[in-house]
């Protein structure tokens, strides 16, 4: 927490109206709904599980930063209906709530982008960045997001790239958002190890000013599960199992 407290003062004085809004982009933790790569190796239930440690967690790191007023939360969730996500939300003492919507990845992301920068514009509130992070990593840390947020106070955009090819995090500007007269990253092919490779291609024709944040491993399949595994038996170690 001291960590978190004195990078506060710093943002804080670099940029004392500024704060952004984290959009966690969360897949609901039900057997058969998550981590369909992941299941296959160790089961629905015990994946499923362990989406919902993931989860917790990355709401866990996000509520330290939103606590120390450097940013506010907004949870997007695939996978249940506004009703149900709203309750959970109640339950988890998560104030804002969404869901993600039709589409693929890019749809959604940008559809997240352009609902909650419409949001604060109707509310009266200063235009602010916006980063959208996934719910996959159990290394991701206050420290990171804090760094993240303070890269675009003078960057358009930031990256937080994953081993496999995508990023775990993209945060955009309020100059980038605000207005946004053409979304600069149609055409990726989500899914795919070029999503990264597309989308900084993408930015440098565009002219976006961006940088890059520490590379990071999401958890989809049995070898990302390497850490928690009991080798002696080959079976998944829920004892060594902790984020």
């Amino acid at each position: 927490m001291d960590l978190i407290k004195s990078k506060t003062v710093t943002t804080n004085k670099n940029n004392t109206n500024i704060k952004p809004t984290i959009v966690l982009m969360m897949r609901w933790h039900a057997i058969y709904r998550c981590k369909s790569r992941l299941s296959k190796d160790i089961g629905a239930f015990k994946a499923a599980k362990i989406q919902e440690k993931l989860t917790n967690h990355t709401i866990n790191v996000a509520k330290e930063i939103q606590k120390e007023g450097l940013a506010d939360i907004k949870v997007a969730i695939d996978g249940i209906g506004i009703k149900a996500a709203k309750k959970w939300a109640s339950l988890n003492k998560i104030k804002t709530v969404a869901i993600q919507g039709p589409g693929n990845l890019g749809t959604k992301m940008k559809r997240q982008f352009l609902k909650t920068h419409f949001e604060k514009t109707l509310s009266h509130q200063t235009p602010e960045p916006i980063l959208l992070i996934g719910t996959d990593l159990p290394s991701i840390s206050a420290f990171e997001l804090i760094q993240a947020i303070k890269i675009l106070n003078h960057k358009e955009m930031v990256l937080g790239p994953s081993s496999d090819g995508g990023y775990w995090l993209i945060g955009l500007s309020h100059k980038l958002l605000n207005p946004l007269c053409s979304w600069p990253f149609s055409g990726i092919s989500w899914g795919t190890d070029k999503v990264l490779q597309k989308t900084i291609r993408l930015a440098s024709s565009n002219q976006i000013d961006f940088q890059l944040l520490q590379t990071k491993n999401d958890l989809d399949n049995i070898m990302d599960l390497s850490p928690w595994l009991d080798h002696k038996s080959f079976r998944l170690s829920a004892s060594l199992y902790q984020l």
